[in-house]
């Protein structure tokens, strides 16, 4: 007899569920959705907002590690939107895939009977009542009716978001399987792809293969008793011990204060290990032919204080000249090898100067390295939201100048023509592509120079922040919520303990259909006065 009456019971349970219902309030309508799809009910959280996707859609939050769309159905419903305030919650209802929909407050949850729902189809309301699955209809505690409406989430997500498909088929980042040109994907054979930066003034860089990433210098630095001094200390970067060296130390410059301009760039070195070079300022990505390269002068070569430094690189007619760092000679360097060795004794179990911190931070790096399965992503910034492109796929990162050319018959969209190293380039700016209110020009607006469709065309961006590495773990799907945003926002980044999202974008979708045939047509087009102007510089 147990069995039947466990039967019984779970029937019981599952009927009294049923008819219970979690009732909100949308612009002073009372509306009901039944309580098994509705997850949770929390406050609204910080969004990150989804460029190109539908007006209702607030952005993407952050919910315990889970990307989840958060939408507006004030907006949603075409009626007035109101800030939010202590009572304003979202209800987290699981549609396929969890969605956030903000209300302006919860009521309460009640239990119906099946007597009290009634039709929807004579009710006046602000939804339309296609959307509606009945209307509850009781006695309230002071004896009047109260009308709620039943409010069917999953019509009006299927009409209003036709592509929320849970996580649909989308490209993936560096290499895997993207749909990226060949072009954008690595540097051609008669080109250098090259990270610059400067010290005191001077300009440098190195092969971006070799750059795994680009971080700002932290507030604490592990100092190492009995290292040099331009072995600035470790800081523990992705789990892993990484030394610090000042190039400004390394070159015999007068050291300088720490600002938020300095850069740290992390260098592959052979053999698996890392190094972190301080710089003063990171300025460009560059991609240079390499008939502009010269090997370093003999004389200069046989210097062992010069001996890392590869050749020389001649921009903008020999006005500029930048000095190429070779990674793989930076382990002759005496002082890259005590920095390793600072990394080395920070790491031997039982040393007395190693305080426990630093122990801690040796064992995970003794088993936490970059794989290949991590993807290396340079992060942007328009406005307050964080965006990410494969680094491959970028082919330059260069200063906006003072003024872009407008050329005749060119698209609507594009802002105008820079005259690059002799190319013309096409730019874009990437807020107007996404809808995005325009911003005056300032000193920390980059174009990105992306190979699309065959030709190079730049897109102006608010701020190019970092370029980092990113675990295939710290990466998910973006929630597919319109046709534009679905090819464009592939992926999502969940980074610094989940509390940062960054959106990461498909270059190859950075142009639509027709915007990409229209751009073809301006091709091999010069400036106005056939001249390259005096803003044609890049940097």
């Amino acid at each position: 007899m147990g069995a039947p009456d466990q039967d019984a019971a779970a029937e019981t349970g599952a009927a009294v569920t049923d008819r219970q219902f979690v009732t909100f309030n949308v612009a002073g309508e009372m509306f009901a959705v039944p309580m098994a799809p509705v997850q949770e009910i929390i406050r609204v959280p910080d969004v990150a907002r989804l460029p190109l996707a539908p007006a209702a859609l607030d952005g993407l939050s952050n919910l315990r590690g889970r990307v989840l769309p958060i939408v507006n159905l004030r907006r949603l419903f075409n009626t007035d939107e109101r800030a939010h305030d202590d009572a304003t919650r979202a209800l987290v209802i699981n549609l396929g895939q969890p969605l956030g929909f903000v209300v302006d407050r919860v009521a309460s949850v009640v239990s119906v009977e099946p007597g009290e729902i009634e039709p929807a189809t004579a009710i006046q309301t602000i939804v339309q009542a296609d959307y509606l699955t009945g209307v509850i209809n009781r006695a309230g505690a002071d004896g009047q009716r109260q009308l709620m409406l039943v409010l069917d989430f999953e019509r009006l997500v299927a009409d209003q978001f036709s592509q929320v498909k849970g996580v649909g088929a989308v490209s993936q980042l560096a290499g895997e399987g993207g749909s990226h040109d060949e072009a954008s994907r690595v540097a051609s054979a008669d080109e250098l792809r090259l990270v610059s930066f400067t010290v005191q003034g001077q300009e440098y860089a190195i092969d971006i293969a070799n750059v795994q990433e680009i971080v700002q210098v932290p507030e604490a630095v592990t100092a190492v008793p009995n290292t040099p001094h331009h072995v600035l200390g470790l800081i523990s970067l992705r789990q892993r011990l990484l030394p610090l060296v000042s190039l400004r130390s390394l070159f015999g410059l007068a050291a300088v204060d720490s600002d938020e301009q300095h850069r740290i760039v992390v260098v592959a070195l052979p053999g698996g290990a890392q190094v972190g070079l301080v710089t003063d300022t990171v300025k460009e990505v560059l991609s240079v032919p390499r008939s502009q390269a010269d090997a370093m002068p003999g004389v200069l070569s046989r210097d062992s204080q010069l001996g890392e430094f590869e050749s020389i690189c001649r921009l903008d007619g020999g006005k500029r000249l930048v000095s190429i760092i070779a990674a793989d000679k930076l382990l002759g360097v005496p002082a890259i090898r005590e920095a390793l060795n600072a990394t080395d004794s920070a790491a031997t179990p039982g040393d007395a100067s190693t305080d426990h911190e630093e122990t801690d931070m040796s064992r995970a790096a003794s088993t936490a390295t970059a794989t290949d399965d991590d993807a290396q992503v340079v992060i942007f910034r328009l406005g307050a939201e964080e965006f990410g492109v494969p680094i491959m796929s970028v082919q330059e990162i260069v200063r906006v100048p003072e003024v872009l050319t407008r050329v005749p018959k060119t698209p609507r969209f594009v802002e105008g023509v820079i005259n690059l190293r002799g190319t013309v380039l096409p730019v874009i700016d990437q807020r107007t592509r996404f809808g995005m209110a325009s911003i005056a020009r300032n000193d920390r607006q980059r174009i990105m120079v992306y190979m699309l469709n065959g030709l190079r065309t730049g897109f102006i961006v608010d701020s190019v922040a970092e370029v980092l590495r990113i675990g295939r773990s710290q990466i998910e799907r973006a929630p597919e919520l319109g046709d534009e945003q679905a090819g464009l926002i592939t992926q999502v980044a969940k980074l610094d303990g989940d509390k940062r999202l960054v959106m990461l974008i498909e270059p190859s979708q950075l142009l639509g259909a027709r915007e990409s045939k229209a751009m073809a047509g301006i091709d091999g087009l010069q400036p106005d006065d056939g001249a390259a102007a005096p803003w044609a510089q890049a940097a």
